[in-house]
């Protein structure tokens, strides 16, 4: 796909966000559903000088029929995607491999991620009365680094959240 003087462009459609949810026996009366909305990134061209950002979003929702007060505390950790570690992540398109990451915040410092090898995972807190419903979003920032050669292709990664209640 050359774009104007020659310029390869690589379209991404990231990240196909896939959603697990598991809760101990003790929060049996706690329903919790999560949704997201990946982060796609369009069109990179590698002779940019600034890298490539986008975001999207991560919200989970939980009602509980617990008489009284309920705290809920929520977990999410982030898979690692197709690279297998969290210090760059990469987009695919067949053999062809674009490095990029999601981040907690727009200064893209915090990697998001399980914990582990300085990441973090999504933390947040409800507090629900009987039969309330009560719902945490959070905004998930990608950015691939500027000045990577990639060919044209659709490039693409499935991040997997895992939230626990």
């Amino acid at each position: 796909m050359p774009r104007g003087g020659g310029v390869k462009a690589a379209s991404s459609a990231l990240c196909t966000l896939l959603l697990c949810l598991s809760a101990p026996g003790a929060f049996a009366a706690v329903t919790c559903t999560a949704s997201a909305v990946g982060v796609a990134f369009g069109v990179y061209n590698p002779l940019a000088a600034t890298p490539d950002t986008s975001t999207g979003t991560i919200q989970v929702r939980c009602t509980s029929t617990n008489p009284g007060s309920t705290t809920i505390n929520l977990v999410a950790n982030y898979s690692t995607g197709s690279s297998g570690t969290y210090a760059l992540r990469t987009l695919r398109s067949g053999a062809n491999v674009l490095g990029y990451n999601l981040y907690f915040d727009a200064a893209y410092t915090q990697v998001r991620g399980d914990g582990t090898n300085g990441t973090q995972p999504g933390r947040a807190t409800l507090v629900l009365g009987r039969n309330q419903t009560g719902s945490a979003s959070g905004t998930l920032y990608g950015r691939i680094p500027a000045g990577q050669d990639v060919a044209p292709g659709l490039y693409s990664d499935t991040i997997t959240v895992t939230v626990t209640y």
